[in-house]
């Protein structure tokens, strides 16, 4: 099965921490639980036109929801904090969030 760059990178992750990470060239999104560092940055290059310095990985546990008598756990998912290098602009989609 081939894995195309839009297989990994799932979704930006907007909060107010990530868009303080921004001054510093750090972007953060949801990429696939079985993505490594080195496929999440050849994505990130490949999508944005970007050079990439740095992949930081972490994987997030699901939180516990209930609804009425109804509960269980969300899914768990994978997190990555991307940081460019400083000679590489900035990822278009972040710089048009101000």
């Amino acid at each position: 099965m081939k894995v195309t760059a839009q297989d990994i990178i799932l979704r930006p992750i907007v909060t107010e921490k990530s868009m303080e990470g921004m001054q510093e060239k750090k972007y953060t999104f949801k990429v696939a639980k079985s993505a490594n560092k080195i496929e999440i940055a050849r994505a990130i290059e490949s999508l944005f036109g970007v050079k990439v310095a740095k992949v930081h990985t972490m994987n997030c546990k699901g939180r516990y929801v209930r609804q009425g008598a109804t509960a269980g756990y969300k899914p768990d998912w994978k997190k990555a904090i991307v940081t460019l290098k400083e000679d590489s602009k900035g990822i278009e989609f972040f710089e048009n969030m101000f």
